[in-house]
């Protein structure tokens, strides 16, 4: 098979995040069995125009303000009599309207939908466009009946609910690289160390992690709490740390190394996620597999990702107390602790990126047939 993935970014743009790694994981993979892959996405600071990386031919225009304009143009131009068996529309923050343009079979990837929770991101105007025009997309792949890879049954669900016709939305789950995301003897940190991994995003709600510090410190006062990540709200949440007074105990690390994330993930204690809304869990599983359990909002992806009880705990969604509360526990019940871990790592082991990638591949086998 031939195949064109559309994405806003890709695995090298300082701005990737989950969506990109499931992207190149997994499009990786079908390159390497002999498939054509060739990912068109937005161009960054110091990026090759064109590049191979992993198999991917990695085509880079435009830039991440005015990206979705510049996708219908490069098709016309470039894609559209290039022999694609198939086009795959990774949904992810502005939509392209590919059911409009796209002559090839489409497929569409999404990784969770925004819906409202946009509007914790950004001002009301741009917060009203996206959603307006998420919800426009959704409508118009179900009206085509695209098909639907999802990551996770809470996401499956909305777009059911949403007017997807159930044999429409397939769930393919994220995967763990086991060979990296694997207990390599690091021991636990002396002192309890809990921490927070991802892209710093308002709606990812990293502030109720540290506006819970203080309360958190009082019963454990040799407590740390390392944030590893960079994003647009970093500033906002560094004030947040010296207006609370609790600076000495947070260290912002931006971005590590994968040797470094792996080594952190190890040390920590507990894994701490407090997103309003997620495609999956990704970090969740990848700090299950090395061998640390969490503390999630029970939102959803998160509630998937989370065997709430087994693998990790879940609390109400901005319940402060009921955070403090799951946290401390954790923290303090060694037995619990220990039992949730060994969970969390049975539990990880049946995530795959083989696996993934058979299920995405089967899903456009089956798609370009129809052709």
């Amino acid at each position: 098979m031939n195949i064109l993935v559309l994405n806003w970014q890709d695995i090298k743009n300082p701005l990737a995040g989950g969506a990109e790694v499931h992207l190149h994981e997994v499009f990786s993979r079908i390159a390497r069995r002999g498939h054509g892959v060739t990912l068109f996405c937005s161009a960054f600071a110091g990026s090759r125009p064109e590049e191979t990386l992993d198999g991917i031919q990695i085509i880079r225009r435009g830039n991440r303000h005015l990206f979705n304009f510049a996708v219908p143009v490069a098709y016309g131009r470039r894609f559209r009599h290039a022999g694609f068996d198939a086009v795959v529309d990774d949904m992810n923050k502005i939509p392209f309207f590919t059911p409009l343009f796209v002559q090839e079979p489409l497929v569409c990837v999404t990784h969770h939908l925004f819906d409202r929770s946009i509007f914790k991101e950004t001002n009301a105007l741009i917060a009203s466009y996206v959603y307006l025009a998420e919800r426009r997309a959704v409508s118009l792949f179900a009206s085509r009946r695209t098909p639907f890879i999802v990551g996770s049954p809470s996401t499956r669900a909305e777009l059911v609910a949403k007017g997807c016709r159930e044999e429409d939305v397939s769930v393919v789950h994220y995967g763990v690289d086991h060979e990296r995301y694997r207990p390599t003897g690091v021991p636990k940190n002396p002192t309890p160390l809990i921490g927070y991994f991802g892209r710093l995003k308002r709606y990812k709600s990293v502030d109720h992690l540290l506006l819970v510090m203080p309360a958190l410190l009082r019963q454990i006062p040799s407590l740390r709490l390392v944030i590893v990540g960079e994003g647009d709200d970093r500033s906002r949440l560094e004030s947040i740390v010296r207006d609370v007074g609790i600076g000495p105990s947070v260290e912002f690390t931006g971005f590590v190394s994968e040797e470094r994330k792996v080594e952190l993930l190890q040390q920590l204690w507990c894994k701490v996620t407090t997103s309003s809304k997620e495609g999956w869990g990704l970090t969740v599983l990848e700090a299950n597999a090395c061998g640390t359990t969490v503390v999630a909002s029970d939102v959803p992806g998160l509630r998937d990702a989370v065997k709430g009880g087994e693998t990790g705990l879940l609390y109400r969604y901005g319940d402060r107390e009921d955070l403090t509360r799951n946290v401390t526990r954790v923290l303090t019940d060694t037995a619990l602790r220990e039992t949730l871990t060994r969970n969390a790592l049975r539990w990880a082991a049946d995530f795959t990126w083989d696996r993934a990638a058979d299920q995405t591949l089967a899903i456009l086998s089956a798609r370009a047939s129809r052709r």
